[in-house]
């Protein structure tokens, strides 16, 4: 079941922002257990270093390349290298995102930019570059991940609408190329978390609440999930390997909701 060997997954955002498992780390260490060959990219070396140690360490494979995802040339040179060396990429895994908090009147046009660029554009980047690799060989398996944000202007409370709108954006994004690509051999599908206990979450509550806040807002977000707690990063990556692997391979330009019930539970 849900056997990837002899498969190559390209894998961006695939180390983590500090101690424990992030939705890149874990789905990486996740498929290379399952085993797939990965290649993995992040904007910190040391962070896909990590990651690939780990792999090494179980007897898997992994190749991490520093790539800053938001620019096309970076983004192609990572996937030649990946084809070069692994003469294929058979699933894509669009991981890189993040979240900054803001109205329109609040948030800086910059700001809103870049949300776009990183949640988004990312996502765009990567497919560019990968589906042609995937055409020729005429079969290929797109995960992208989104979030609940994209269902609501907020999340715990607070708005982050250049965030909402790039995850909502994922939607149609990857509805559109499941279905442009349907009679190719490649499927696109959409891994959608909820509020998600991951070292990412904890440092951007950290940077931008302190401590005590940051603390408060975990317990609520903790609270507000029906099954009783937050996710991890496991949960994420055990959503995406499904998605990716042959046992979806009717399943395409769909999305696969991952909160523990937050969504359905919401008024309205």
């Amino acid at each position: 079941m849900l056997d990837l060997k002899g498969k190559v997954a390209f894998i961006s955002g695939a180390g983590t922002v500090g101690p424990g498992w992030g939705n890149g780390k874990a789905t990486a260490v996740l498929f290379a257990r399952q085993g797939a060959q990965v290649y993995g990219t992040d904007i910190n070396l040391a962070a896909a270093e990590e990651t690939r140690a780990i792999i090494e360490k179980e007897g898997g494979t992994c190749v991490v390349r520093e790539c800053n995802m938001t620019d096309s040339g970076a983004v192609k040179a990572a996937v030649d290298d990946c084809v070069k060396r692994f003469g294929r990429i058979d699933i894509l895994v669009n991981n890189v995102g993040g979240s900054v908090p803001g109205d329109p009147v609040t948030m800086s046009e910059e700001t809103w930019d870049g949300q776009l660029e990183h949640n988004l554009k990312t996502a765009f980047l990567c497919c560019k570059h990968v589906l042609p690799v995937m055409e020729k060989q005429a079969k290929g398996a797109i995960v992208n991940l989104s979030s609940v944000a994209g269902f609501s202007h907020q999340v715990g409370g607070r708005v982050h609408i250049g965030y909402s709108t790039a995850k909502s954006g994922m939607i149609g994004f990857t509805r559109s190329i499941a279905i442009a690509y349907v009679k190719k051999g490649i499927r696109c599908n959409l891994v959608v978390p909820g509020t998600m206990h991951t070292p990412l979450v904890e440092q951007r509550l950290m940077k931008q609440l302190g401590p005590k806040e940051a603390a408060e807002l975990v317990a609520k977000r903790h609270a507000a999930v029906p099954i009783g707690q937050m996710g991890d990063a496991w949960d994420i990556a055990h959503a995406v390997l499904f998605l990716a692997s042959d046992e979806a391979r009717h399943i395409t330009a769909t999305h696969l909701i991952v909160d523990g019930g937050l969504t359905a539970a919401r008024p309205g």
